[in-house]
């Protein structure tokens, strides 16, 4: 299962430009979440997708949102949580592991990456592969991630993670806080 000792909370792009009405029961599950993992002593960070003029979600997919506040920003629900975390990472991507983020990996020495956010089909499914090729173990919390539209792209992304990186590394939040539990009390 999951070590605790070397592992991270990948939050991932909980921003409001994300949040509708398929996603946003997320909001408040992944809040109690981050505050539970953050009581066992364990280490988490934070990304923001960030678009840019003429970048390539505009010029290939006809993109445009996610470039200014109040979009970009982590929702309120979150923001109390922002002081707490190891780092958060603006990104032009979909996944953590830009240059910035796996050199952040790397300097921590995390084996095992927890990622719970939005949307499972994009940003989360990039995250965990991009682990899996970094030779880190992914872990996708599946009752903590969802795409903004809807329950369709959701499952399409759990099917195809599950592909990517192993069924097995799909898991529930309880089974994650267990496992955390079982190590600070011991």
């Amino acid at each position: 299962m999951i070590s605790p000792d070397d592992s991270v909370l990948v939050v991932v792009d909980i921003q409001n430009g994300f949040i509708s009405p398929a996603s946003a029961h997320i909001v408040p599950l992944a809040s109690k979440f981050i505050r539970d993992w953050a009581a066992t002593g364990r280490p988490y960070v934070m990304t923001r997708f960030i678009n840019y003029p003429q970048s390539l979600f505009e010029q290939l997919i006809g993109w445009s949102a996610m470039q200014a506040s109040p979009e970009i920003d982590i929702v309120d629900e979150l923001r109390d949580l922002i002081p707490g975390a190891v780092a958060v990472l603006d990104k032009p991507t979909y996944s953590l592991f830009t240059e910035a983020g796996a050199s952040l990996v790397a300097e921590h020495g995390w084996r095992h990456v927890v990622v719970i956010g939005l949307d499972t089909e994009s940003c989360v499914l990039k995250t965990a592969v991009d682990a899996f090729e970094a030779d880190l173990v992914p872990w996708v919390v599946e009752d903590l991630v969802y795409s903004h539209a809807g329950k369709v792209a959701h499952e399409a992304g759990i099917l195809v993670t599950g592909r990517f990186i192993g069924r097995g590394q799909i898991v529930q939040a309880q089974e994650i806080l267990r496992t955390g539990a079982s190590a600070a009390s011991a």
